[in-house]
């Protein structure tokens, strides 16, 4: 099947240099980074960063993460404060954003009209490195069409957004394969999780040595959230997704057609091309890495309903128990 589609670049000096150079013209340019995949803009255009809202058909009230490359750059887009300074030094470079008050350098465009902005200092080298020559911070969330499952390599990008972007930078399947957790320290003395990913709440309570609020559900709202990834239906297949505690070993063996069915590990009876599964052993670090790329090849399949098992363990667990619920929420 021909698809029109982005250039699809690779890290040499030559390649990012030149993306660099189209960052600080106003272009937007999908990137690697350990998480998931992103659509960047220069952080400080406004207009930049308004097409990313267009591409991704993004609504104006769920705001954008500022990407930085170094914490030096920190107080160009936020006011730091002693915990986040504390969460940088144990984490960063990481899967970990922290929402701050933000300075006014930062377009409202990128925080949805809110007066705080979320910010992350990437581990991905290539992504730092780029954003370095671009001098400037990026603002990018996960480039893929709004709501729909989001992408861990550079041809989910192209086969979800390479006819509305022209450069993509390829830099191999992202690590975590999650997005980042995030943290509200607007008041350090009451910090929030709000998104569960690869840093774990406990992890997070270790630093601070405070209680952390857990993220709260909510339903669908049309007033500016505090952070992306807030909203109950997100991180979507088209298949209808039902959730179940466990699965038995047997599931799916006779199924109707259409019905797929989804395991934390490979299971000892079941077979048949409607059975899949995230780890082997079911590792929690490679059952996260493969989570949106399982779901995405169900989806390609033509499945209509999808059986996914929950976790049961804690940290990587919730964030992948986080991601099911949202898929699966209506």
């Amino acid at each position: 099947m021909k698809r029109s589609g982005a250039r699809i670049h690779c890290g040499t000096p030559r390649d990012l240099s030149l993306l660099a150079r189209r960052l600080r013209a106003g272009e937007l340019v999908a990137v690697p980074t350990e998480t998931v995949y992103g659509l960047a803009a220069d952080a400080f255009n406004a207009g930049a960063c308004r097409r990313i809202f267009s591409v991704k058909r993004r609504p104006a009230t769920d705001p954008l993460i500022v990407h930085i490359a170094s914490v030096r750059d920190l107080s160009r887009v936020a006011a730091p404060n002693e915990a986040a300074l504390r969460l940088a030094k144990a984490f960063w470079p990481g899967p970990l954003t922290i929402v701050l008050p933000k300075n006014e350098a930062v377009p409202d465009v990128v925080s949805a009209g809110l007066p705080s902005v979320a910010v992350r200092l990437p581990a991905h080298p290539l992504f730092r490195r780029l954003i370095r020559l671009a001098g400037t911070p990026l603002a990018a969330p996960s480039a893929n069409p709004f709501g729909y499952v989001s992408p861990t390599t550079a041809d989910h990008v192209q086969r979800g957004l390479g006819g509305r972007i022209r450069h993509i930078l390829d830099g191999g399947p992202s690590r975590v394969g999650l997005e980042s957790t995030i943290v509200d320290l607007r008041n350090p003395s009451r910090p929030r999780l709000l998104r569960p990913g690869g840093i774990s709440h406990q992890e997070i309570v270790r630093v601070l040595g405070i209680p952390v609020a857990r993220p709260r559900r909510k339903a669908g709202s049309a007033a500016p959230q505090v952070a992306p990834g807030q909203l109950a239906r997100h991180y979507s297949p088209r298949a209808f997704v039902v959730l179940h505690e466990r699965l038995p070993d047997r599931a799916g063996t006779g199924a109707t057609a259409g019905e797929a069915w989804l395991f934390l590990r490979k299971p000892a009876r079941a077979r048949g091309k409607n059975i899949y599964w995230l780890s082997p052993r079911g590792e929690l670090p490679q059952a996260a890495r493969n989570l949106f790329a399982a779901l995405r090849r169900m989806d390609e399949a033509g499945y209509s309903r999808i059986h996914a098992e929950l976790s049961r363990a804690p940290g990587l667990g919730e964030a992948i128990n986080d991601r099911l619920r949202r898929a699966a929420a209506r």
